[in-house]
């Protein structure tokens, strides 16, 4: 957990490193994970204030001042057969989780109609089971992305556990499903500390089935778990082979019957460093700060915009409350960011020579003048998910 109080110099040759792997980012260059995880592992306040002006400027370049919004609608809630440690729907555990069979159609629309309301890009739904096969489930999962689809008011995704069968992912993209979630949660060697009713090799091959079936890839993980610094990296650079479209991070806010109830939960500026390398090593992807924001940032949630996110999940959690969307919206407007989201298809990530159109934002730090430099760096300009 970091301090907030050290009275630590700052060692000003970090802010060196820093500002050229910054650089190194905005000219289109991808870092390395030995660079990744040297970011990784910042402590000092000082280093990681440098690292969230740095994430915030390549935002600014290939996301300028859009942010994606972005909800879900839990359509089956508890008794998941899988035993992932943090989550309040496994069967495993005894937790005040709500359980239902899968919700009809109507309630699904509903649903959908309100998001669209907020002015949200994509409504997520989600089930809490093991995962999607051919049969009435699969139908009845169709019929309400096709009506979605056919509402033309916001983009249909979900997140329906692991899809084993190319058949299933190609009758969802022939349902009008455009994104899919199903996080990698953490590094394959922290994953069995995580869940051991399935495999992290299971995990990737699902989201090849759904790329196969061209599905855009939502996928991200859970941090505050006691997995390291090092497993977060991995995480991020295991997203970039994989060609992650969205990527959600969760931050873990601990359910009562659970293994992880009595994890300590990270240091708001632990969070923000984290969300600052993601940026670093995804660039242009859409980095998506979800579950755990409130509860573990608090006062300081509008500072992920400065860490470097462009997308943001409103509404409510699948077991527990989020801030009203008007509380969210209104932060957003504060900042100067526009939540009017305009990448559908996410063409800025699809071509590689993208460079986003300048638009003034609060968030835009100007020309600084940095203690390691005698020259001035003007800051370029230039976005979900269950």
């Amino acid at each position: 957990m970091l301090s907030t109080m050290s009275a630590k110099p700052i060692d000003a040759t970090n802010f060196v490193r820093i500002a050229e792997l910054g650089r190194q980012v905005l000219a289109g260059h991808d870092l390395t994970p030995e660079e990744g995880c040297w970011l990784f592992r910042l402590e000092s306040r000082g280093d990681i204030s440098e690292l969230l002006v740095w994430a915030n400027r390549i935002r600014e370049q290939f996301k300028g001042n859009k942010v994606h919004l972005c909800s879900i609608v839990n359509v089956k809630s508890g008794g998941c057969p899988e035993d992932c440690r943090f989550c309040a729907q496994s069967a495993a555990y005894e937790t005040s989780s709500p359980r239902y069979g899968l919700v009809d159609q109507d309630t699904v629309l509903a649903a959908a109609k309100e998001a669209a309301a907020n002015g949200v890009a994509a409504l997520g739904l989600v089930a809490a089971w093991r995962g999607l096969d051919e049969g009435p489930m699969l139908d009845q999962v169709c019929r309400s992305l096709e009506e979605i689809k056919r509402g033309g008011q916001i983009r249909a995704d979900a997140s329906l556990g692991m899809i084993k069968s190319q058949k299933v992912a190609d009758r969802l993209a022939q349902s009008g499903l455009e994104c899919y979630n199903h996080n990698l949660e953490t590094s394959p060697r922290f994953f069995p500390q995580v869940c051991t009713t399935h495999t992290y090799e299971d995990r990737v091959q699902t989201l090849k089935h759904l790329k196969q079936a061209g599905i855009k890839i939502c996928s991200g993980g859970i941090f505050g778990m006691g997995e390291t610094p090092d497993d977060r990296c991995d995480l991020a650079f295991a997203l970039k082979r994989l060609g992650a479209h969205v990527v959600p991070l969760n931050f873990l806010s601990p359910i009562p019957g659970t293994p992880f109830a009595h994890c300590a939960p990270l240091a708001p500026l632990e969070i923000l460093k984290s969300v600052a390398c993601f940026r670093f090593i995804l660039p242009k992807q859409e980095i998506t700060v979800a579950g755990g924001r409130v509860v573990n940032l608090r006062d300081l949630q509008s500072l992920i915009f400065l860490a470097g996110a462009s997308a943001l999940m409103v509404g409510n959690y699948l077991t527990t409350p989020n801030q009203p969307v008007e509380k969210d919206l209104q932060m957003l407007k504060d900042l100067g960011l526009d939540p009017k989201w305009d990448k559908h298809g996410f063409s800025d990530q699809d071509d590689r020579r993208h460079r986003a159109t300048p638009h003034p934002s609060p968030l835009n730090l100007g020309n600084i003048q940095h203690p390691t430099s005698n020259a001035q760096h003007p800051i370029p300009r230039g976005e979900g998910a269950a």
